[in-house]
């Protein structure tokens, strides 16, 4: 990654499933990201006092996209599922 890029901060999450399921759906859409989060709160599974809180970075250039593929919502109908 480049070092270069101005990060910055789109989310605050609790705990690290929640955190990887949002990256996922902006990697998925070639937003990069990074987390940024305590260590003690992931070792010892912390959520107490921001310790379990995990906070989900974006490069600046890519922010107002981000924020606006995170608010997009989805009915159930709108989706299109391929079936096997």
């Amino acid at each position: 990654m480049d070092e270069s890029v101005g990060w910055v901060q789109i989310s605050a999450v609790s705990g690290m499933a929640t955190a990887k399921i949002i990256t996922g759906r902006l990697e998925a859409e070639d937003i990069p990201t990074r987390l940024r989060y305590e260590a003690a709160g992931m070792i010892y599974a912390i959520t107490v006092d921001g310790l379990g809180e995990v906070r989900i970075l974006v490069p600046m250039q890519e922010q107002e996209r981000a924020v606006a593929l995170l608010a997009q919502t989805y009915e159930d109908g709108e989706l299109t599922w391929e079936k096997e």
